[in-house]
């Protein structure tokens, strides 16, 4: 367990520009599970802002016309058997992953919507913007013993962004992608098309090409503890029979998981998988995950629902398992670690947070490339001084 002043903690903070005078930050964050295990911090319910689409080319529109509609098989019938390796590769049309978009994507979104934030035009000022997947790895970090992560955070106009860079060992990982890894990464698209209708009441059509570019996000306002968060993440479908057809709680994710045929097969699944999907869907309130069960065929043979808000009751008393007051707890420590590490309002000087597990994260600094990561055209377009268009309302707990 790393504590402030261990070996590692001490380590000097690297600044990229002796020339520059950046303020001292703290140099380290612990990660050990016991420092978080208090209550579970406030966090506010997730209100949706609003939305956005990404085409089949990738292409940015500020409407819902990427969203898909839940249309599972009737539970009265026989299983699924949906094939998860229908269509590959012939039909996929996977997204280029050596485009690093960045944030872009939501802070055009942000751009078009500034003037109309619930909270007023000061909210902003103070909040912390990202991805929702950033924030799941957050979560996770206390438990995770494979995968570092890497955060660039600036500081612009007070709000601070956090966008993620790829490490060097998952670059590599990427690149050197095994085929059945490849197609296990396609069965998670198709099972999508196998579970969704382009309308509400429609059927699914798995017969279509299987484009990964396509992307339906929502935008969402939350805070935890104290730190207000504006936060984007894509969504799979929304339930027409919800109870509630107030986004996010119509919302379902879809999952696939490999058969289990043991009860230490299904241990390992509540420690590990169970842990970023509960992660993955309490952050933006998604209420239900429905699984797909796949044999070593890649045929789906059963589904299954998995309320978010009942996931910790499968870890609830084992002694291994996560706790949600711990991820959370940590996730709002680092927040705080990065709202007063990060004091210079500057969109080119960006503070790089860097994990390796067993470790603690520490903080190194840099100016302009290659890891500034607000563009341009968004840091002109911020800094000019527009009349803001009227408050509308947007959706309230």
């Amino acid at each position: 367990m790393e504590r402030r002043g261990t070996k590692r903690g001490a380590e000097k903070t690297e600044v990229a520009d002796p020339r520059n005078k950046f303020p001292s930050p703290a140099l380290s964050l612990p990660t050990d599970p016991t420092l978080y295990s208090g209550p579970f911090p406030f966090y506010r319910r997730p209100s949706q802002l609003g939305c956005f689409s990404l085409d089949a080319q990738r292409q940015y529109h500020g409407d819902a016309r990427a969203l898909r509609y839940y249309s599972p098989p009737p539970t009265n019938g026989p299983g699924p058997d949906f094939d998860l390796r229908d269509g590959y590769p012939d039909r996929y049309q996977p997204r280029d992953e050596e485009i690093h978009e960045g944030l872009d994507h939501l802070l055009r979104w942000l751009l078009e919507h500034r003037g109309k934030l619930e909270g007023g035009p000061g909210w902003l000022a103070g909040a912390i913007v990202t991805w929702r997947g950033h924030l799941t790895k957050l979560l996770t970090t206390p438990y995770e013993r494979q995968e570092g992560w890497q955060l660039a955070a600036s500081r612009f106009q007070g709000t601070l962004y956090l966008s993620e860079v790829e490490t060097p060992a998952a670059r590599a990982q990427r690149l050197a992608r095994p085929p059945l890894l490849r197609e296990l990464m396609y069965m998670g698209y198709k099972f999508e098309q196998y579970m969704c209708a382009d309308k509400p009441g429609g059927s699914p059509d798995p017969s279509g090409e299987v484009n990964t570019n396509v992307a339906f996000c929502s935008v969402l306002r939350s805070r935890l503890g104290n730190h207000p968060l504006l936060f984007s993440g894509e969504v799979d479908c929304m339930d027409p029979q919800a109870s509630s057809t107030q986004p996010p709680a119509c919302y379902v994710e879809l999952k696939t998981s490999k058969e289990m045929h043991s009860l230490g097969q299904w241990r390992s699944f509540y420690r590990h998988k169970l842990l970023k999907w509960w992660a993955q869907s309490f952050l933006p309130g998604v209420p239900n995950v429905v699984a797909g069960f796949r044999n070593p065929e890649g045929v789906v043979c059963s589904l299954k629902t998995f309320p978010t808000m009942e996931m910790f009751e499968y870890v609830r008393n084992d002694r291994d398992g996560w706790n949600p007051s711990v991820c959370m707890n940590f996730c709002a420590a680092f927040l705080g670690f990065a709202q007063s590490t990060v004091i210079q309002d500057d969109p080119r000087l960006v503070h790089l947070f860097s994990w390796e597990p067993g470790g603690a994260v520490t903080v190194s600094v840099h100016q302009d490339a290659p890891y500034a990561f607000l563009p341009t055209w968004y840091v002109e377009a911020m800094t000019q001084d527009l009349p803001s268009p009227p408050k509308t309302p947007s959706p309230k707990d």
